[in-house]
């Protein structure tokens, strides 16, 4: 094989290069048939990406078309999770080769599309248009039509069966307007439609499938880090995995009392909680941070949840953000680990910020049981879908194990703690319960 490809000119050899059908996996083809949807349900690091990238760029450019022959389609719709990982996941802009397997990447340089940020557009040379919308502005997709369409992370987007719906109507253009979806799996009601429909054909994919292209560093930090466990199964093994038995909260409880944004009522109260990290270094847990919210209406709104992987600075920074973005009345932060450290973060990036610090004298399962509690009254709101928060809730349980379980449920800590402050429900030390007896009243600082 050296042979032969030393063999090649600059040209044969640019040419292989851009032979998808040569590189790819089988299970990375488009399969035969009449479909309408091809669902790659796989775990992270398959090679989705690469995989639906390479998919926009055969019906840009079917197989035998020169660089100024039309496509199949005029116009490709491209839908990520947020703006941001349109741009840089999907088209893959502002990225080497060796960093991101977006559009811009897959194609020879004869194909390669021209992308313009101000009116989110990727243009091929042979005038086909891909036009960025993200799961969050769902309106974004009413409207404008399209002839194919590749929806990436669909089980993370926020308003995922708006956005879908949305998508779907638009897809109106040419004879037989078809969809790609690229994504991790989460146990959704819309995604077991979609994969139940007649014209949907699925390729599962495991994370090890693509060991040769992925670092051992990864290997060993993630894959030998959570292989087996139950967060394993669905981020590495693409398994759909519904509620742990006996877990805290269902989905199906969730999804009763979603909302939308303009049916959340006048607020009372809007608060931050910040559930910190213990260390910071590469295999660190989650910071939670998660907004809430009061109605008049004596109910409760969650409104975002901006956990992730920080730098003590960083997660005061985004904490104190999101208080001024939401108009918060004060930050709860948990003090377990890190005691006044976690306040003095805070005030380094804002002095005069309404803070209270928190302790936690039980458990997580204990202190969770009375917010639970709220779910069950369907007294709680979810503002759109938050798929990390919600598969923590859902694998929440009274004997929960961390080293088990593969990671420590953050989201869920913070979110628990902003419910408490604002339905000021204690937890009883004696019966773990919802105690009627009012919090004193606090300072602000």
């Amino acid at each position: 094989m050296r042979k032969f490809y030393h063999s090649l000119s600059r040209t044969e050899a640019e040419v292989l290069l851009s032979d998808w059908s040569f590189w790819a996996r089988r299970n990375q083809l488009a399969p035969p048939g009449d479909w309408l949807t091809w669902a790659i349900i796989a775990g992270r690091g398959f090679g989705k990406t690469r995989s639906g990238a390479e998919w926009v760029r055969g019906v840009a450019y079917p197989k035998g078309s020169t660089p100024l022959m039309g496509g199949t389609v005029g116009h490709i719709a491209l839908v990520a999770e947020t703006a941001a990982d349109a741009r840089d996941v999907m088209v893959g802009y502002g990225r080497g080769p060796a960093e991101a397997s977006g559009i811009l990447q897959v194609c020879s340089r004869d194909q390669r599309p021209t992308y313009v940020q101000s009116n989110r557009s990727v243009t091929f040379p042979n005038g086909v248009v891909c036009t960025l919308y993200n799961g969050t502005e769902p309106d974004q997709l009413r409207g404008p039509q399209h002839g194919a369409a590749w929806a990436d992370e669909l089980a993370k987007w926020q308003y995922a069966v708006d956005a879908w719906d949305q998508l779907q109507f638009g897809l109106r253009l040419g004879e037989t307007p078809r969809s790609v979806i690229t994504t991790t799996p989460r146990p959704l009601k819309l995604l077991k439609d979609i994969l139940a429909e007649p014209t949907t054909v699925m390729t599962h994919g495991i994370t090890t499938e693509n060991r040769a292209n992925l670092s051992e560093k990864f290997i060993k930090r993630v894959v030998d880090k959570y292989e087996g466990t139950r967060l394993g199964r669905q981020e590495l093994g693409a398994e759909i995995i519904d509620d742990a038995p006996g877990a805290l909260w269902s989905r199906a409880n969730i999804e009763q009392t979603r909302c939308k944004p303009h049916e959340v009522p006048q607020l009372v109260r809007v608060v931050v909680a910040i559930d910190p990290a213990t260390s910071t270094n590469e295999d660190s847990d989650e910071t939670g941070i998660v907004c809430a919210g009061k109605g008049v209406n004596d109910e409760f709104y969650v409104f975002e949840d901006r956990s992730d992987v920080y730098k003590p600075a960083e997660w005061a920074k985004e904490a104190v953000a999101l208080f001024h973005a939401r108009g918060g009345d004060r930050i709860v932060g948990e003090a377990n680990n890190g005691g006044d450290m976690v306040e003095a973060t805070v005030r380094n990036v804002e002095e005069n910020v309404p803070y209270r610090m928190v302790w936690a004298s039980r458990g997580k399962a204990i202190r969770a049981e009375p917010i639970s509690a709220l779910y069950e009254k369907k007294k709680v709101h979810h503002v759109g879908m938050f798929a990390r928060l919600e598969d923590q809730m859902c694998q929440m349980t009274t004997d929960f194990d961390r080293k088990k379980q593969g990671y420590s449920p953050d989201r869920m800590d913070a979110l628990v703690w902003a419910l408490t402050e604002l339905s000021s429900v204690v937890v009883d030390d004696d019966i773990g319960g919802i105690s009627s007896v009012p919090k004193p009243a606090q300072t602000l600082w």
